[in-house]
């Protein structure tokens, strides 16, 4: 097999997690004050496959896969995109109120270099919010930022490949 070179044969340094931004679909707009982004994890399961005429050992198969929620973090500003968006699957007025037709949302991660230009792109799939903090314990004796928190369901991801890095000068 022959050996890929990379789009940039003179990056060596692996990317910072630190420069990244998250957008909503539909919306072309980012996040405002976000601060984490739980990883990426997909998990498949492992089937035994036993064959009647080979007693001794078994075959390994991969099963069904899933897709760990996506919890985002982000401090508490004006913007009321996380709770809208949780306000659509549940919301003070019950369950007859609830908005099937706008809870689940793509989302697409960007991660950028130190130059802040776009390198990765990933979009995760029919999201809903499972699990929503709207503000965190609250401290007068403390100096600390107030921090929100989503929990995103999701149905998978997988990365844009027509983001790619520009070259370095």
């Amino acid at each position: 097999m022959a050996k890929k070179f990379p789009v940039n044969p003179l990056r060596v340094d692996p990317y910072r997690n630190f420069k990244f931004r998250i957008k909503f679909q539909p919306s072309s707009d980012y996040v405002c004050g976000l601060s984490k982004c739980s990883a990426l994890t997909k998990t498949t399961e492992m089937v035994e496959w036993r064959e009647g005429g080979d007693p001794s050992s078994s075959h390994k198969l991969p099963g069904k896969s899933s897709y760990a929620a996506v919890t985002l973090t982000a401090g508490v500003t004006q913007d009321r995109a996380f709770e809208e968006w949780a306000n659509l699957v549940n919301n003070f007025q019950g369950d007859a109120a609830m908005s099937l037709k706008n809870f689940r949302k793509d989302i697409t991660i960007d991660v950028f270099n130190e130059a802040d230009q776009p390198v990765l792109s990933y979009k995760v799939y029919r999201c809903w919010v499972s699990e929503y903090q709207a503000l965190p314990e609250l401290d007068a004796s403390s100096n600390t930022v107030m921090i929100t928190t989503i929990k995103l369901e999701n149905e998978g991801w997988e990365r844009d490949t027509v983001v790619t890095e520009v070259a370095e000068t």
